[in-house]
């Protein structure tokens, strides 16, 4: 599945600043007001954080080493890629 850029980067930040700090709020307004199991819902939404950004992430990786095998095959001299 191809994501277009602004798809991408939209789930990038919500991966990287809404979900941590949604985690934080969570934490925070569960000790003040006394919310129960407000830890193990903190800590689940921080495991669906960590689980979209680690996929993003090899995403990401697998578009550069695509772009990069690319260039590699249009170049003459594969080491001038590098």
């Amino acid at each position: 599945m191809k994501l277009s850029n602004i798809s991408y980067d939209r789930l990038k930040w919500f991966a990287l600043v809404f979900v941590p700090a949604f985690e934080v709020l969570i934490l925070t307004l569960g000790k003040i007001w006394g919310i129960p199991y407000y830890s193990e819902i903190g800590a689940s939404v921080a495991a669906f954080g960590v689980f979209l950004a680690t996929i993003l992430g090899v995403s990401s990786r697998n578009y550069y080493k695509k772009i990069g095998e690319t260039a590699a095959e249009e170049s003459e001299d594969p080491e001038e890629v590098i």
